[in-house]
């Protein structure tokens, strides 16, 4: 989410801002996580990709059929991950079209086992993870995907999830839930990782793109600076945290409260779980302890470094 964690709804099609060759569908299942819906992005001409098909919803799986031109068909289906919002239609579009899915992996595939040790004790977000998906096809870090008139490579992108990858169509992104327009991407161990979140960036930010089509919201017309300001968001609230807990020892409901003073009630959950995000990657950087474990319930505390001599 944004810095206040207020949505900011996308609406309408982005396709008027679209590079040639490639359509686009909003799925029906806007919400304050989703903005106006799911990013569906159809690739191609004559035999297509399907980028994120999206939400499990016939009335979505209609619409992505009803933009193909007569005679095309859907030759691939790519996930950029493993939420329902994203991969939930893929084994009902892959059924009907006899396309075959292709994914870095299952949700988890790809997930540090740091970030899994230290998150055990917190309780799982899950926040729509879609256990159930399994890929036909594996696309691996620099994979390279080609159809009629055009090519994608595979970008590893740790952080939202485990298994999420970006997909490189020249100079062209699509981002998935890593950057975002509209607001930021929640990280909610274990499942997300804020450290390898930070790295993906960092990776994304040595490229030079011209634009990034998300899996939510409208097109990014500056990769450059929001890739900048996605950083810089993300070391102020780790900032906030580690000024919060100056003040003294705090659990992580109380750091949500002290830090997100000005988000709707509904949203507080979502904000703890990145907050938790963040102090799990203190954690490892021992920044931070708990006491007498890690936990939500925990109080956490600053680890001193020792003065300059």
């Amino acid at each position: 989410m944004k810095a206040n964690m207020q949505p900011i709804l996308a609406t309408g099609s982005p396709d008027g801002k679209l590079p040639a060759g490639l359509r686009h569908v909003l799925a029906p299942n806007h919400s304050p996580l989703t903005a106006g819906g799911t990013n569906t992005w159809i690739l191609g001409e004559g035999i297509v990709a399907v980028i994120d098909p999206g939400p499990a919803l016939p009335a979505h799986l209609d619409a992505i059929l009803a933009r193909l031109d007569p005679g095309e068909r859907i030759g691939q289906i790519l996930v950029t991950h493993a939420h329902r919002d994203h991969s939930g239609l893929a084994p009902a579009l892959a059924a009907r079209t006899g396309a075959p899915v292709f994914a870095f992996g299952r949700a988890l595939d790809g997930q540090r086992e740091v970030t899994t040790r230290l998150a055990l004790p917190f309780a799982s977000g899950g926040e729509g993870v879609d256990e159930t998906f399994v890929p036909d096809e594996r696309l691996t870090d620099g994979a390279r995907l080609t159809g009629a008139g055009w090519e994608l490579e595979a970008i590893h992108t740790p952080g939202h999830l485990a298994n999420h990858i970006c997909l490189a169509w020249g100079d062209v992104l699509f981002s998935g839930d890593h950057v975002m327009g509209w607001s930021t991407s929640i990280v909610s161990p274990p499942e997300g990782d804020m450290g390898a979140y930070m790295d993906s960036l960092a990776r994304l930010s040595a490229g030079r793109w011209t634009q990034m089509l998300p899996g939510h919201g409208d097109v990014v017309a500056d990769p450059a600076a929001r890739l900048a300001e996605l950083t810089s968001h993300r070391r102020a609230r780790e900032a906030q945290i580690l000024a919060a807990l100056a003040e003294g020892p705090a659990d992580t409901a109380t750091l949500t409260r002290r830090i997100y003073t000005d988000i709707p009630a509904a949203l507080l959950p979502a904000a703890e779980r990145n907050v938790i995000a963040h102090l799990v990657d203190l954690l490892e950087r021992n920044r931070v302890r708990a006491d007498p474990e890690a936990g939500a319930a925990a109080p956490f505390s600053l680890i001193s470094t020792p003065a300059a001599l």
